[in-house]
């Protein structure tokens, strides 16, 4: 793989990355609702996501999920309704959700990284990029495939999480005041529950 190459595919993953897709819509959500931290927490879940997602495309194990339409339709429906299910709980909570601290607050934010990273992995449409994508960029005659094939996921992750972060940075920024104020607050978690309602109706709808 030439220096070339792998620039291209730099490039190809950063503007893939600025176009928003689920898990950039739920960190987003996370960000603007709860703050730059829970952000970050949902960011680091989603690439560890993004991990698992290598290592299945590794061992082939997403190309056998995408080969098989019912393999495909049960993650997409499990996905899809985990989604559904995170939007529907903040739409019946009670104001914001904020987090208090100590315990409390470092359980919250771990249940954050884990919604994230199950937000990946169970996002089909994740599997194909690896699959998809990735063997654009390799050569046909290549000596070592599957360390260029981790060379680049790995690559691809890392802009990834720079991305993500620049976003959360972003966003927190923006939207500090509003979260200060608890009417405002409590509007903005509703907004969350219902754009992870809209994202679980979208993914549940997709075909590959």
């Amino acid at each position: 793989m030439s220096l070339h190459t792998y620039m291209l595919f730099v490039g190809a993953s950063f503007v893939l990355c600025l176009v928003p897709g689920p898990d950039m819509l739920f960190l987003l959500g996370r960000t603007v609702a709860q703050g730059r931290t829970a952000g970050l927490c949902a960011a680091l879940g989603i690439n560890l996501g993004a991990y698992m997602h290598l290592l299945a495309a590794v061992t082939g194990l997403s190309a056998l999920v995408l080969a098989s339409a019912t393999a495909f339709t049960a993650v997409k429906w499990v996905g899809a309704a985990y989604l559904l299910y995170l939007g529907l709980g903040a739409l019946r909570s009670k104001g914001s959700i904020a987090f208090p601290v100590g315990d409390t607050r470092k359980k919250a934010l771990r249940l954050i990284f884990w919604q994230g990273f199950l937000s990946d992995v169970l996002n089909p449409k994740v599997a194909l990029f690896y699959i998809a994508l990735l063997p654009q960029f390799m050569n046909a005659h290549d000596p070592s495939p599957v360390k260029h094939l981790i060379a680049l996921g790995v690559t691809g992750n890392m802009v990834g999480i720079a991305t993500s972060i620049i976003y959360v940075f972003l966003a927190a920024q923006m939207t500090s005041a509003l979260r200060r104020n608890r009417a405002i607050s409590s509007w903005l978690t509703k907004a969350m529950g219902a754009l992870f309602v809209g994202l679980g109706f979208r993914l549940a709808t997709e075909k590959i």
